[in-house]
Parts: structure tokens; sequence; C-alpha cells
């Protein structure tokens, strides 16, 4: 079951970075200022990702448990709250971010052009807040009943039609004007738009959505605090990523835009290192809330080491390719050979840390499917801002490392994170279970 839930999800998410990888790559074309700039934006966007993922998350978890639970009005209406807690927070964050992205661009050391072209793409992004919210929604409604095909096909048709709609949009043609970097985000915003009415389709298609009574939308305060209290600490924890990755390109920005230009590149190959994972995370959360709704605490186990089982075997393989091919894989994307070096340098310290995120991610995801989503927040601030900050200082400053301070940093922080989270969850499993017996 696992790997009938997490294959179609990895292949759906490969396609999703290799998205990110074209714009990158399109950027490129432009000049190293666009692909700094779309480094800089990467924090800021990401928040909007981590908002849909946690909503998501939290609607696949309350939604399992119902249906493991055979209560399926409840789920019903768990997946209509939803819609609405999506809509109410992509209005919210579409405000605060156009007011907060300039400010936030500064701090990370952007002025004059520089900024301007960030903003043109992070404010048309903002725009399509909603597309990617409801995306992660309707996806929500599929993934708690084993479906994850459906949103692979459309992350599959998003890739392609980026192809065509980037260079499109940024160099102009067949009454399109040339916008520049604005045309990558355009691109982006149309295929998320394109994508919420596909799945709206399938899931109404589904049954999920029929005789749909739209008083349900209206706001229901039991449904909407089990939302927040199981999505937000999820939103939260992604949300500690895009603070992890602000902090890094703040501090990268202090070596200049190049190194920035370079971290953002050496990032998206990492993720397309760890892309065929994260379908695992999505079988683990999905399998750990149903086998919790039923009961069945010995699945929850086994469903854990499992995962993990799959995900370290597949990583090692991802950290020796990069590893080794590093400088062809910087190469592909720039020919500047400072963002070169930069970038490989990074990419050879973190292909020794990349299995630590499988130990991580899979137990968090296992302690979500369990309804404890809180303990994401406290390691996600461990991570992101209470120890990184004092380490890059000491390492890349005080011993004079420079950047290379700044990723033994990750190394040192990463692995401390995993391996406290893996003995964490594994004493949280057995007292679940412990719990459940003595209660039988």
């Amino acid at each position: 079951m696992i790997k009938k839930l997490a294959v179609p999800a990895s292949v759906g998410f490969i396609f999703n970075t290799l998205f990110n990888v074209a714009d990158t790559w399109y950027g490129g074309l432009l000049s190293t200022k666009v692909l700094a700039a779309l480094s800089l934006s990467f924090p800021v966007f990401f928040i909007i990702l981590a908002l849909g993922t946690g909503l998501g998350t939290g609607t696949t978890a309350l939604i399992s448990h119902a249906l493991g639970a055979g209560k399926l009005k409840e789920a019903r209406l768990y997946g209509i709250q939803a819609i609405s807690f999506a809509v109410a927070n992509s209005i919210l964050l579409t405000i605060i971010g156009f007011f907060i992205a300039p400010v936030l661009f500064r701090i990370m050391g952007a002025e004059g052009e520089y900024l301007d072209t960030a903003l043109v793409y992070m404010r048309l992004i903002l725009l399509g807040t909603v597309f990617f919210l409801m995306n992660n929604i309707f996806n929500a409604f599929l993934t708690s009943r084993g479906d994850t095909r459906t949103y692979r096909n459309f992350l599959i048709a998003g890739f392609f039609l980026n192809l065509g709609f980037d260079p499109w949009f940024m160099f102009g043609g067949l009454g399109m004007p040339a916008l520049g970097i604005g045309g990558i985000a355009l691109s982006t915003v149309m295929i998320q738009a394109i994508g919420m009415f596909y799945l709206l389709y399938v899931v109404r298609r589904r049954g999920i959505l029929l005789h749909l009574n739209y008083r349900e939308l209206f706001p229901r305060k039991s449904f909407f605090a089990n939302l927040f209290k199981q999505g937000f600490p999820a939103s939260l924890n992604m949300m500690m990523i895009a603070l992890g990755i602000f902090i890094i390109t703040a501090f990268a920005g202090r070596f200049g835009a190049k190194t920035v230009a370079a971290f953002g590149i050496a990032i998206r190959i990492e993720q397309m290192a760890l892309l065929p994972t994260i379908g695992l995370n999505i079988a683990t959360l999905t399998l750990t809330g149903q086998n919790m709704g039923a009961f069945l605490l010995h699945r929850v186990n086994q469903t854990w080491k499992l995962s993990q089982t799959y995900g370290i075997a597949i990583i090692l393989v991802g950290s020796a390719l990069v590893y080794f091919f590093a400088a062809q894989l910087i190469g592909f994307f720039t020919d500047d050979t400072e963002v070169i070096r930069t970038g490989v340098e990074y990419l050879h310290v973190g292909a020794f840390y990349f299995l630590s995120y499988i130990l991580l991610n899979i137990s968090v995801s296992t302690l979500q499917g369990m309804k404890k989503p809180m303990y994401a927040i406290w390691i996600g601030l461990y991570r992101r801002l209470i120890v990184p900050l004092p380490l890059f200082y000491f390492l890349a400053v005080t011993l004079n490392w420079g950047t290379k301070g700044i990723w033994w940093s990750l190394f040192i922080v990463n692995w401390s994170a995993a391996i406290y989270t893996f003995f964490y969850t594994r004493k949280k499993i057995r007292k679940v279970a412990q719990s459940y017996t003595s209660k039988a």
C-alpha cells in the first residue's frame, strides 16, 4: 500500500521540481541578476507553498481519521469546510504578502533594480495564492481516499505546459508582450489555475462534492478549529523551512549576489535528489491516519519502519549522484565560474546530510498522522532559527570558514535534529500502543 500511494506522488513531485528547474533555467537565459531574484523570492514563495501544504496535510489527516473510523459524513464536512478555510487564508496571505515582501527582500540585501526585479515576480505569484491553496485541498480529498495519481497527472501536465508558457511569456510573441521575469510568474499562476479546475472536475466526478449545499461552506467553529489545530502546525513547520531559507539567503548575501544565485540553484538540485522520497511522506501520513482511526497500532509502526527503509535506499543513490556530478548539475543552469564553484561547494557538503531528511520527514509525517502535529513546530524552530544563526556566525565568521561555514552548520543541525526525532517518534509510537492496549 505504501508503494501504491508513494510512487505516483513521488513521480508527480519530480515533475513539480522539474517545473521549478525549468523556471531557473529560463531565468538564467535572462541574466544572473534574474537568477538571484528568483533565489531571493523563494523563501517568500515558499510561505505560500507552506500554507497550502499544511492545509492539505491537516485536511488529509482529519479526513483519513474520519474515513478510518467509518464517519463518512464527518469526512465530507471536513473537506467542505477546508475549502472555506483555504479561501479565507489565501486572501489574508495575499494582502500581507504585498506589504512584507519588499521589507524581507531588503533584509536579504536587495536594492535598486535587483529589488524591483524580485518584486515583479513575487507580486504576480501572490495574486495566484488562492489557486495554490485550493489545489492542495482538492488533492487532500483524493489522497485521503488513496488517490495520488490525479495530482501526479496535473503536475506532469503542468511541467510540459510550463516549458511552452515560460519562453512565450518571457520573450513575447503571438500577441503577448515580453514580460521578462514576470512571464515566469504568470506561467506559474496560470498553470495553477488550470490545475484547480481540473482537480475540481475530478473531485466532483468521484462524487465527493456532489449535492453540495452551499450553506455547508459557511465557517463552522469546531471544524475551523480542528483544521487550524491540525493544519497550522504543519504549515508552520513548512514555514520554518521558508524561514531557514530566508536566514541562509540573508547570511549568504554577505558574500554577494553570486553566492545567493549559487545557493538558489543548489537548492533546486537538492530538491531533485529528495523528490523520489516525497511520496513516502504522503503515504506515511495517509496510512498512519487511517490505521490510527481504525485502532491498528501495529500497522503504524510497520508503516514508519518500512517507509524509512524505502527512503534510505532511494536517497543513498541520489546523494552519490549529486556528489559526483555536482559541477555538471550546477553548470546546466549557468556558465558563471564563481556561481558554479560555490554551488559545488554546497552540494559536496549537502550530499552527506540528505539522509537526515529521510529520518526526519517520515517521522514528522508519522506524528502528524497520529494527530501529534506540534512536534513539527518545535523541531522546526530548532533547525531553522535557534541553532543556525549562532552556528552560522561561529563557523562562517568567527572561524573564518566563509560560505563553507554555512554549509557545515546545516550538516550539524540536520543530523542532530534527525537523530533526536527518530528516537522521539519511536517512543511515541510505543507509548500510544501501550495506551491503547491498557484501555482494551
